[in-house]
C-alpha cells in the first residue's frame, strides 16, 4: 500500500496545482487517489474527532474578579449577535450587569438571543449612530468583536474588509473615547502576529491592533485591550466549506501539509474577559491562549469529515488562493521562547511576555514608535476608502501603510532580539520571496548589523 504522502505526491502530478476547472477523467482520476489516501490514513477520523472536541473547552477564570469587575455595570458587546459575540453575550450575564447591550447590523441565525439583554442594530461604519447608541446606553465597557473575518473574501471585497475592521475598530475607539467609556476590549486574530502581510485580511486586523495601541498611549481616562484568536471550531469557515464540499463538486485544499491551531468560541468569549482584567492604563496589552494543543492537520480533517458523511467527493490540492500565507516568515519565532508562549505570539512580541496568573493566558504590551510617516500612510488609506472601492487603489494604500507599520514595530523592538530573528532568518537567504527579503532588510537595518556580520 503507498503512503499517505506518496499518494498525495500522484495526486499533485496527476492534476497539478491551479486549475480553476476539472474534466472528468481528472475527477475520475483524484476520486480513486482519494479512496486510496482514506485507506492510508485510518487514524485521520480520530483526529477529525479531536478537532471537533475542541469546541468543548473552557478557561478557567478567576470569578471574583470577573464578578467584581462586570457586576452593576452597563455592557455594550459590539458584534454581539455572532458566534463568540453570543457566548460574550452569556458570560457577560452570568456576572449580573445593570444593562448588556448587544450592538450589530442584525440577528446572526442560529445563536441564541438572551431575554435579559438589548439588542439594537448600528453598522460600526456608521460613526453617528455608534455615537448616538453610546450616548444613551452610557457603557461602562465595550466589547469590540465585530469584523470581516474570511481571509478569501478579504481578497475580493477589499472595501468592505478595510471598511470594516480599519475605519469601524477607528469608529468604535473613537466614539467611545468621545463618551468617556472607562474601558474598551477588542478581538484580534492570530494573524496578527506577522509584522508584515501582503494578504487584505490579515493587513487590516494588524493594523486595527496599532489603532488601539495608539489610543491606549494617547487615553489618560480609557483602558484598552486585546485578544487574539486563533480558528475558533464552533463557526469554522473551512469545516463549513468541507461540509458543503461534501454535498457534491470537488475539495480543494491549499495544501495537504497545513497544520493550524485551534480554539473554541468558549474559550474565545473567556478570553475577552481575561484580556479586560489584565488591561492596564497607557499600553494596550494583547491577550493570547498559552496552550492550544496540538496543531490539527487540514488533510486529516477533510479525510474525517469525507469518512464521517461517506462522500465520494474528490480531494484536489489546487495551490494556495490570495489571502493565505504559503510560507511563513522565517525569523517569525524563534525556538529559544517558542513553546513558551502561546503560539499566536511572534518572537518579537514573545520577548516582553508574561503569563497571567491562574488564567493559562500570556499577555504582551504591544508596542509602536509612533511618527509622521505612519499618521500620513493611515490618513491615505482613510481618504482612498472613502474615495473608492477600487481594490486596484486600496491595496497598494493598505500595502504602503503595512510596510509603514512594520518599520514602527522594528523600532520598537530590542536590537538583541532584532538580531536574533536576522540570524534565523538570514539562513533562508536563497529562498526568500521578495516580502521576506524586504523584511530581513528592515530587521538588518534596525539592528545595525550587515549581513557579514551575520554569516
Amino acid at each position: 500500500m503507498l503512503s499517505a504522502p506518496e499518494i498525495v505526491a500522484l495526486m499533485r502530478q496527476a492534476v497539478p496545482p491551479g486549475r480553476e476547472t476539472l474534466d472528468d477523467s481528472s475527477l475520475t482520476g483524484l476520486q480513486e487517489l482519494t479512496r486510496a489516501l482514506l485507506e492510508a490514513k485510518p487514524d485521520a477520523q480520530q483526529e477529525y474527532a479531536r478537532f471537533l472536541a475542541i469546541s468543548e473547552r473552557a478557561l478557567p477564570l478567576p470569578d471574583d474578579e470577573l464578578d467584581a469587575w462586570l457586576r452593576g455595570k452597563s455592557v455594550v458587546v459590539v458584534g454581539g449577535t455572532g458566534c463568540i459575540g453570543s457566548k460574550l453575550m452569556q458570560q457577560v450575564e452570568l456576572r449580573c450587569p445593570k444593562r448588556l447591550v448587544s450592538l450589530g447590523r442584525g440577528m446572526t441565525e442560529g445563536y441564541p438571543r438572551l431575554p435579559g439583554a438589548e439588542y439594537l442594530r448600528a453598522d460600526i461604519r456608521d460613526r453617528s449612530r455608534l455615537a448616538t447608541v453610546f450616548e444613551e446606553v452610557r457603557p461602562d465597557v465595550v466589547f469590540h468583536v465585530a469584523a470581516q473575518r474570511d481571509p478569501g473574501l478579504a481578497e475580493q471585497e477589499v472595501h468592505r474588509t478595510l471598511s470594516t475592521n480599519v475605519l469601524g475598530t477607528q469608529n468604535v475607539i473613537t466614539v467611545a473615547a468621545e463618551a468617556g467609556v472607562p474601558q474598551v476590549v477588542c478581538a484580534s486574530t492570530g494573524k496578527a502576529l506577522r509584522p508584515y502581510s501582503p494578504d487584505v485580511y490579515t493587513a487590516s486586523k494588524r493594523v486595527a491592533e496599532w489603532l488601539v495601541a495608539a489610543a491606549a498611549a494617547a487615553s489618560t481616562t480609557t483602558t484598552y485591550s486585546t485578544a487574539r484568536f486563533t480558528h475558533v471550531v464552533d463557526n469554522s469557515i473551512i469545516h463549513g466549506r468541507l461540509l458543503d464540499w461534501c454535498r457534491g463538486g470537488v475539495i480543494r485544499l491549499h495544501s495537504a501539509e497545513i497544520g493550524f491551531y485551534g480554539e473554541s468560541a468558549l474559550e474565545s468569549a473567556q478570553l475577552l474577559l481575561a484580556a479586560g482584567l489584565g488591561a492596564r492604563p497607557g499600553e494596550l496589552r494583547v491577550h493570547a491562549i498559552t496552550d492550544l494543543g496540538w496543531p490539527v492537520t487540514l488533510l486529516d480533517v477533510t479525510l474525517g469529515v469525507l469518512a464521517r458523511t461517506g462522500s465520494a467527493t474528490p480531494i484536489y490540492v489546487s495551490g494556495y488562493d490570495r489571502g493565505y500565507e504559503p510560507i511563513p516568515f522565517p525569523g517569525l519565532y524563534d525556538p529559544l521562547t517558542a513553546g513558551e508562549v502561546s503560539p499566536l505570539l511572534s518572537a518579537f512580541e514573545a520577548a516582553t511576555a508574561e503569563p497571567m496568573p491562574g488564567a493559562m493566558v500570556d499577555a504582551f504590551p504591544l508596542a509602536v514608535t509612533p511618527g509622521p510617516e505612519l499618521d500620513q500612510r493611515l490618513q491615505d488609506l482613510e481618504e482612498a476608502c472613502h474615495g473608492t472601492e477600487d481594490p486596484a487603489v486600496l491595496r497598494p494604500a493598505l500595502d504602503q501603510l503595512s510596510w509603514a507599520l512594520l518599520d514602527a514595530t522594528l523600532s520598537a523592538v530590542d536590537q538583541p532580539v532584532l538580531a536574533r530573528a536576522a540570524q534565523l532568518t538570514v539562513k533562508h537567504q536563497g529562498t526568500l520571496i521578495p516580502e521576506h527579503q524586504r523584511m530581513l532588510a528592515a530587521i538588518m537595518r534596525e539592528a545595525g548589523i550587515s549581513e557579514s556580520a551575520l554569516v
